[in-house]
């Protein structure tokens, strides 16, 4: 008799033991809008969980938008878009796009992780090697895994260990480098220019993920083969897109899975995101805000003593010791009425992931350095 597969989920008790003991973080409810105040099990909270950059996924504007959308085409095309699910708007989404990041065309995935993995999947064949950062999305690894290449992890933002590891790589092989723009976990961005340069330097291609900074924060594409986006950051939506040179999206249309196999997105989702993207270059001050915010609070917390990585966005990372410690500090702060997203392994090392939107007015960002304060204890080390 053969073993049970089942076995091992009666086996898994991390999650268990967590709730049992109160202190189990992941999937919570809440009820009214995302950010910048929200409410969870009764209690009204300031958001600094959501990514939900430009402070426009409740903007009457985006709205509006959606319901448009909704009204003409329907809730869902019921089709993938290679079949019957294409809408004017999907077009006029990938065009403006495309503009926008100074990119000759787009092509619209339902995700922003399926971009990643339709992308990287789709492109690589048996013989070719894919080079990831080492803290690059979970969705670049999941492409590099699925698609035929074999993978390769590069140390975090080193150029140098790049460039051994694609001097190393066979000769025959095409190569792929896949980074993030700005990194979702540490809030650290690319070095970009020294990456692209070892890419050139290795004739390899490169990928870029501006996931967290697309519509934020301007970046030089000079030199970026690839860039993928989701529109569930800045964009107020849900949904993705890969950028780049026509024959490379055209031959993902017939060879990304992700792409071929799935829905396409939905219209309201589309309007959406295309309201965000012109209202977002039209009010460029959000971006600016957002990224103020974050810096004023790296320095409330560093004034504190805690030690705060740097970072160019809106992404404030507060490493924490061990598992204990960190579901602590989470835990604090909810009960100051501050929800920030606790990370633990196999995600990232231990620590706390602070997001500051546009929406955060001063009176929000001095809320939660004063929670800091009150309820986390710097680490000594």
């Amino acid at each position: 008799m053969g073993v049970d597969l089942f076995a091992r989920c009666r086996d898994y008790d991390v999650a268990r033991s967590a709730r049992a003991a109160g202190v189990y973080p992941y999937y919570p409810v809440f009820a009214g809008p995302g950010a910048p105040v929200t409410e969870l099990d009764g209690r009204s909270v300031i958001m600094c969980g959501s990514s939900d950059y430009l402070g426009l996924a409740a903007d009457p504007r985006v709205i509006r938008a959606a319901r448009d959308a909704a009204d003409r085409y329907g809730t869902s095309r019921s089709g993938s878009r290679m079949l019957n699910g294409g809408t004017p708007l999907h077009a006029e989404l990938e065009r403006e796009l495309a503009a926008a990041a100074g990119l000759p065309e787009a092509l619209l995935f339902p995700t922003g992780y399926q971009a990643n993995v339709g992308a990287i999947a789709g492109l690589t064949g048996r013989r070719d090697v894919v080079l990831v950062d080492a803290e690059a999305h979970a969705s670049a690894y999941d492409g590099a895994g699925l698609g035929p290449g074999r993978a390769v992890r590069f140390r975090h933002n080193s150029a140098a260990d790049l460039g051994r590891r694609l001097a190393a790589s066979p000769g025959d092989a095409a190569r792929l480098v896949v980074v993030d723009g700005l990194y979702s976990m540490s809030g650290d961005a690319c070095p970009l220019p020294t990456i692209v340069e070892t890419c050139r330097r290795y004739g390899a291609r490169l990928l870029v993920d501006d996931a967290h900074g697309f519509g934020v924060r301007p970046l030089d594409v000079g030199g970026v083969d690839l860039l993928t986006v989701t529109f569930s950051k800045a964009l107020a939506s849900v949904g993705g897109a890969v950028l780049g040179p026509p024959e490379v999206l055209d031959y993902l249309r017939h060879h990304a899975r992700p792409e071929i196999f799935s829905a396409v997105a939905p219209p309201s989702s589309v309007a959406a995101a295309l309201a965000a993207l012109r209202i977002g270059a039209a009010e460029p001050w959000r971006g600016e805000r957002a990224i103020a915010g974050a810096a004023g609070l790296r320095a409330a917390l560093g004034a504190q003593g805690h030690t705060v990585p740097a970072g160019p966005g809106p992404i404030v990372a507060l490493p924490m010791p061990d598992l204990a410690s960190t579901l602590a500090a989470w835990r604090g702060l909810l009960g100051a009425g501050v929800y920030v997203n606790p990370v633990v392994p196999p995600a990232a090392r231990c620590g706390l992931r602070v997001t500051i939107t546009a929406a955060h007015t001063d009176a929000h960002l001095d809320t939660v350095a004063t929670a800091f304060a009150d309820r986390v204890t710097p680490d000594p080390r």
